[in-house]
């Protein structure tokens, strides 16, 4: 096996490894569920069937499945009460937060933007 030696400034390393974390993160969270599930967090905390309550059509594996994606991406904090049954609560994390903020940029551009865009897929579709 051969390695590639980096010939570069640590300054460029960073910015290499910063890009490529930051598309592996865009690809994880870029899907309607994870974005539902930073919405419906938003300044609160909430539990697992709180949460499923909250966000419309995701199934138990689904939510599952992007609590701990955010988890791992340190989005969100899960912390589990030492009760019978164990209580599980969510919360968002400060980074969680301002990924929040750019959804909430994202909802308030499809908002302003939103007749335009049905225009340009009713031209598109005919």
């Amino acid at each position: 096996m051969v390695t590639k030696q980096f010939r570069g400034s640590p300054e460029d390393a960073d910015l290499r490894r910063a890009d490529s974390l930051a598309r592996e993160i865009f690809s994880d969270v870029a899907n309607k569920w994870a974005f539902l599930i930073i919405e419906a967090l938003g300044e609160r905390t909430l539990r697992f069937t709180e949460l499923r309550n909250e966000i419309e059509g995701i199934s138990h594996k689904m939510l599952t499945q992007n609590l701990r994606m955010l988890e791992r991406n340190g989005l969100i904090e899960r912390r589990v009460h030492p009760t019978v049954p164990p209580r599980v609560e969510y919360t968002l994390t400060e980074s969680g937060q301002g990924l929040r903020a750019t959804v909430d940029a994202m909802c308030g551009w499809t908002h302003q933007y939103l007749s335009h865009i049905e225009a340009a897929r009713r031209r598109f579709d005919a």
